[in-house]
């Protein structure tokens, strides 16, 4: 689908022009039909924020883990950052948490319209974000930043992301939803120290820090490998614990992200190894 986003103040009040903003939508299939249709919903939406100079694509098989598993799962193209902008320019990020919040609410309003192919989809109470590297810093900034906080998430991941320095506000200045941090530890594009910063900001008793040993910036969230799966579990089931409310889920978190040689998860007051 692609929207339109009008002309408007940017988050220092700059003016920003419209901008066109393509995105990339999985949901969950009706199986008993010959061809597949979108099954009755509704269902949890999950916004997904790529990378600098990234598209949909290399993130298929963690985006497709969440669609399988019951989500509505939406990607942002941004129009000045995505991997078809011949002329990236990486400081239009501090408007990009602008462009998540406009295409969560054109979702909802095309999943509130009669007869349509997303008629009822989307649960308007049920909305999260994930975002990695530049995509971590987006979501990152519209979780906990009051330049740009959307106080319909109710979760958020943020894979190898950062406080953006150039973002106005203050991060972490109002109570932020349930956060999940994701690191690399041998990531030399994002360093950990990133993540733990926005870890150790985080004041609420629901944060999560997800060690990845030896890991890089990119190799846990793309392709198919065995960090990526286990990634792709986690995430899994801190959305399931903060979206649905499913209580178990913690412990599914805790035995996938608790991996000897591989991976640890930390929460709370307890900082990563």
């Amino acid at each position: 689908m692609i929207f339109i986003e009008p002309p408007h103040a940017g988050p220092a009040g700059q003016p920003i022009g419209r901008r066109r903003l393509l995105t990339f939508i999985r949901y969950p299939l009706a199986r008993t039909q010959a061809a597949p249709q979108p099954a009755a919903g509704p269902f949890p939406l999950l916004m997904f924020a790529p990378g600098f100079m990234q598209c949909a694509a290399p993130y298929a098989r963690l985006l497709q883990a969440w669609a399988s598993a019951g989500y509505v799962v939406a990607v942002v193209n941004f129009p000045r950052t995505d991997c078809h902008a011949g002329d990236a320019y990486e400081a239009d990020l501090v408007n990009q948490p602008a462009d998540m919040s406009y295409v969560i609410s054109r979702l909802l309003a095309v999943s509130a319209q009669p007869n349509d192919l997303f008629s009822g989809m989307l649960n308007r109470h049920e909305i999260a974000a994930a975002g990695q590297s530049d995509g971590g810093d987006t979501v990152a900034a519209l979780a906990a930043n009051t330049c740009c906080a959307d106080r319909r998430l109710v979760a958020v991941a943020v894979l190898a992301g950062a406080e953006w320095p150039p973002m106005p506000g203050r991060y972490f200045a109002h109570r932020a939803p349930p956060m999940l941090f994701v690191q690399g530890s041998a990531d030399t594009i994002n360093p950990p120290r990133t993540s733990v910063q926005l870890y150790r900001a985080d004041s609420r008793s629901a944060r999560y820090y997800l060690d990845l040993f030896g890991a890089n910036h990119m190799v846990p969230y793309v392709g198919t490998n065995p960090v990526e799966r286990l990634v792709a579990r986690v995430t899994l089931a801190f959305f399931d614990r903060y979206v649905l409310g499913q209580a178990t889920a913690l412990a599914t978190m805790t035995r996938d992200g608790n991996v000897a040689a591989k991976a640890a998860l930390v929460t709370g007051r307890l900082l990563p190894p």
